[in-house]
């Protein structure tokens, strides 16, 4: 069964960092590109990052240059440094693994950015 499950939110003031984890078992992590999204209530999900089996990343402008997207296959672990947040990155940060033609998707951890 796979389950992925995301940590490292929290509440934070604008400027400030946060690295969200998120693990996944089920043995297909290093098979899977991985991606960080994020949601505020009322809206669509929207991508923050991905990062293909390979180590390749892709970046939506909305996180470019503040967040870094990072992958340790062998901890079967997702992770996101976020730097300099600010107050519209709050929202509810999911993981998603897209194996063969499967997605799976965490529960979230909520980021409140106070300004």
């Amino acid at each position: 069964q796979v389950q992925l499950v995301e940590s490292g939110g929290g509440q934070v003031q604008a400027g400030g960092s946060l690295r969200l984890s998120c693990v996944t078992s089920g043995r297909i992590f290093s098979s899977s590109t991985m991606g960080w999204y994020r949601q505020t209530p009322g809206n669509q999900r929207e991508l923050v990052a991905a990062i293909t089996t390979r180590g390749y990343t892709q970046y939506a402008e909305l996180g470019r240059g503040r967040f870094t997207i990072s992958r340790d296959n062998a901890q079967n672990t997702l992770y996101l440094q976020m730097n300099n947040l600010k107050p519209e990155d709050t929202a509810n940060y999911i993981c998603k693994a897209d194996h063969l033609s499967n997605g799976y998707w965490g529960q979230g951890t909520q980021v409140t950015v106070s300004s």
